[in-house]
């Protein structure tokens, strides 16, 4: 065989091997909506100009050494630099032609908004159900908790996705764990990774859940069993989205929630979910839904930068891209945060909405189902999270504690934001809630029990009383047992009625109370109470 041929083979081989390096390491869906996918191709057309560079040009002198190389100038060569530059071309083309300077209506049209009136969607708030941490406060929990686990904490480590779910009517935050170096994934691949942690985000109860079976598919591993790769060769054409999920069913079985994304507009723009594929993260077992078909349990399909991109489209392209710069007619945009609320059994991104101006005031703000895409926009004037957050951090300017992004509750049938407040280690040390279109009217407490109380005399001091505010009820009943603690001093009477879960609490220390002593068990007696789940406080007593 002649050296020339040898030298053609190895080449093709070599190409051939480099092409599928690239395509194993990059995993560029074969999809002309993917930029990858034009990047992969462009790479290939390269290596192939070189090739036929190296073939066509004279490389070999005599008795066939090689001397010298000279790039071919032949056909080929010309041909293959013309399908590049038209790659290129075509590349820019259609990001223009995709782009908002000329599709604004169809990307105003992306996301659908029906206004809605707050009150009779966001009922009153039940603090035992209302996320009390961020991410980064979860991440210490979870990072505290594993320290613990003395029988993994060599082997493995905490991941940081921590997604926020709705789990058996409960706010919890699960992650899986992942190897901590590629020797312990060498050690531990074959039973995969054992567990998961979860942790509630009203009780900060944090438990770390261990498998029958252990993980196999996850980010953590290597080759095959890498969940992207898992994914690439099982779906080869579809485009999957910037972020996949960690997520578990009604049976804490884990699971990868990964949205598959749609282009709606032009070759690369108008970015949607058009489908979703629920990996198995024990078994890589597959189930590929449209969009509108994905199960109830599932709570994240639309990440929430995607739902803040498409709602900003939808609030500043309403009369062409050029007014979203220029004049900037009736442009709103979302605020410069987010954060989670649990709706109807899904999880809602919320957002304040404001206009461009940058005023910092709200003219409203917006819930963005993360599973379905339904959006919702509340109109109620009031403060910008970011001055919610300042006059919560003046409340206790002299400790120093940061404010976290507030959440939304309903208190007194009106928007208002709770914030928990944070020393410099990231601990949660005090709580704040701050109404929305007074957001000078702000009430702390070491506990959210003591927040929720400040807040209830702040409005009776500016005329809202607790029965008007929704912070208290009233319900009649014979006494059934009575017990009594001393707390800081403070002798509490702690009362059962017949047919009530609660336990009603009476702090003695309060005058109006004295004559609670006299009470007897069996003895019938109204009580207002402010609304909760287990022991809640009474306000009156007759």
């Amino acid at each position: 065989m002649k050296k020339t041929t040898i030298v053609k083979i190895i080449g093709i081989v070599a190409a051939l091997f480099a092409a599928f390096v690239y395509y194993y390491i990059t995993l560029p869906a074969f999809n002309l909506h993917s930029v990858g996918t034009w990047w992969f191709l462009i790479t290939i057309m390269l290596a192939a100009m070189i090739f036929v560079s190296v073939k066509t040009g004279k490389v070999y002198g005599k008795k066939g050494k090689l001397v010298e190389w000279k790039p071919g100038t032949g056909l080929p060569v010309k041909i293959l630099l013309g399908v590049i530059g038209a790659m290129f071309i075509t590349m820019v083309i259609g990001s223009f032609l995709s782009s908002p300077v000329i599709n604004a209506k169809k990307y105003s049209d992306l996301m659908t908004v029906e206004e809605r009136d707050f009150s009779e969607d966001i009922k009153q708030v039940d603090y035992n159900t209302i996320p009390l941490l961020d991410k980064d406060s979860a991440s210490l929990l979870g990072d505290r908790k594993m320290g613990s686990m003395v029988n993994m904490v060599s082997q493995f480590e905490v991941a940081d996705n921590y997604t926020q779910l709705n789990y058996n009517g409960k706010p919890v935050r699960v992650t899986p764990l992942v190897y901590a170096s590629p020797i312990k994934w060498l050690t531990n691949m074959k039973n995969g990774i054992p567990a998961y942690m979860m942790i509630d985000m009203a009780t900060q109860d944090t438990q770390c859940v261990q498998l029958t079976e252990g993980i196999r598919y996850s980010e953590s591993e290597h080759f095959n069993r890498n969940i992207y790769r898992h994914l690439r060769f099982k779906f080869p054409t579809y485009i999957f989205g910037d972020q996949i999920f960690f997520e578990i069913d009604d049976n804490g079985t884990p699971y990868w929630i990964c949205p598959v994304k749609k282009f709606n507009i032009g070759l690369f723009g108008g970015e949607t979910v058009g489908r979703v594929v629920l990996c198995n993260a024990i078994t890589g077992k597959c189930e590929d839904y449209p969009v509108e078909e994905v199960p109830q349990w599932v709570d994240k399909v639309y990440q929430a930068e995607l739902l803040m991109q498409l709602y900003d489209y939808h609030g500043t392209l309403q009369h062409g891209y050029f007014n979203s710069l220029l004049s900037q007619k009736d442009c709103l945009t979302t605020t410069n945060g987010y954060n989670y609320i649990a709706l109807e059994d899904d999880v809602w991104v919320y957002s304040g909405v404001t206009s461009v101006n940058g005023d910092q005031s709200n003219v409203g703000f917006v819930l963005m189902n993360q599973r379905t895409m339904e959006t919702r926009f509340y109109q109620v004037e009031g403060a910008i999270e970011d001055s919610a957050m300042s006059s919560a951090e003046g409340q206790v300017q002299n400790l120093g504690y940061r404010a976290t992004f507030p959440l939304l509750l309903n208190i007194a049938g009106e928007p208002t934001y709770f914030i928990a407040l944070k020393d410099g280690a990231g601990l949660v040390k005090m709580y704040a809630m701050v109404n929305i279109q007074k957001y000078q009217w702000v009430a702390i407490g070491d506990t959210v029990k003591e927040c929720e109380k400040a807040y209830g005399e702040l409005l009776s001091t500016n005329g809202i009383s607790a029965q008007e505010a929704g912070l208290s009820e009233t319900v009649t009943g014979k006494i059934e047992a009575i017990g009594n603690v001393v707390i800081e001093g403070n002798t509490h009477y702690y009362l059962a009625l017949e047919g009530k879960e609660q336990i009603f609490d009476v702090d003695l220390s309060r005058g109006e109370f004295a004559e609670v002593i006299r009470i007897k068990v069996g003895d019938t007696v109204t009580i207002t109470f402010v609304p909760g789940v287990g022991t809640v406080t009474v306000t009156a007593i007759e």
